[in-house]
C-alpha cells in the first residue's frame, strides 16, 4: 500500500511537471512570436518609412539649390495655378437618352455626362446654367449617327463637338468659356 501511495505521488509530480513544462513552452512560443512580429514591423517601418523621408530630403535639397535660379519661373507657376484653379466636376443631373438613326436600324443611346471646370466660380456658373448646357448637349447628341458612335473616333469627335458648343453658349451667356472638358462617364448604345 505504501508502495502504491509512492507510485501515485510520483505520477502526480510527473503530471505537475508536464503541465508546468507545457506552460513554459507556450510562454516561450508566445514571446518568440511577439519578438518576430516586432522585428517584422520595425523592419517594415525602417525600410518603407526611410524611403519617403530620404526622398523628401533629396527633393528639398534639390529645391533649395535651384531656388535662386527659378525664382521668377516659380512666381509665374504660382500665378498660373491661381488662374487655373482646382479641377471640379459638375455632373449633369440626368443621363441623356435619345434615338439616333443608323444604316441598318435606329439605335437607342444613353450618355452620362460630367463637366470639368476650374475653380469655384466656374463651378457655380456651370451649376446655374445646367438647363442651358443640357439643351445644348442634347442638340449636339441628336445630330449624331449610330455608325459614327460605334467607333472610338466617333465618340471623341462627339465630345469635341459638345465641348465647342457648350463653350460657345457659356461665352455668350457668361462672357467666359467656363467648361474645360465634357466627359462621358457612361455610354450605352443598343
Amino acid at each position: 500500500m505504501a508502495d502504491e501511495k509512492g507510485k501515485a505521488e510520483d505520477k502526480e509530480v510527473d503530471l505537475e511537471l508536464d503541465g508546468a513544462g507545457k506552460k513554459k513552452k507556450m510562454i516561450i512560443i508566445i514571446v518568440a512570436i511577439v519578438v518576430l512580429l516586432g522585428a517584422a514591423g520595425g523592419g517594415y517601418f525602417f525600410f518603407m518609412g526611410g524611403d519617403s523621408a530620404s526622398q523628401e530630403q533629396l527633393d528639398s535639397a534639390l529645391d533649395s539649390d535651384s531656388a535662386d535660379a527659378d525664382a521668377d519661373s516659380d512666381s509665374g507657376k504660382a500665378q498660373q495655378s491661381a488662374q487655373v484653379g482646382t479641377a471640379l466636376y459638375v455632373p449633369m443631373p440626368r443621363p441623356f437618352r435619345f434615338n439616333i438613326p443608323g444604316a441598318a436600324r435606329d439605335r437607342f443611346v444613353e450618355i452620362r455626362v460630367q463637366l470639368l471646370v476650374r475653380g469655384g466660380d466656374n463651378e457655380e456658373n456651370a451649376k446655374m446654367h445646367v438647363p442651358l448646357i443640357e439643351s445644348t448637349l442634347l442638340g449636339i447628341f441628336s445630330q449624331a449617327n449610330a455608325d459614327d458612335l460605334s467607333t472610338s473616333a466617333g465618340k471623341e469627335l462627339l465630345k469635341q463637338q459638345s465641348l465647342a458648343a457648350v463653350q460657345k453658349v457659356m461665352k455668350d451667356v457668361e462672357g467666359d468659356k467656363t467648361i474645360e472638358k465634357v466627359l462621358f462617364t457612361g455610354f450605352v448604345m443598343q
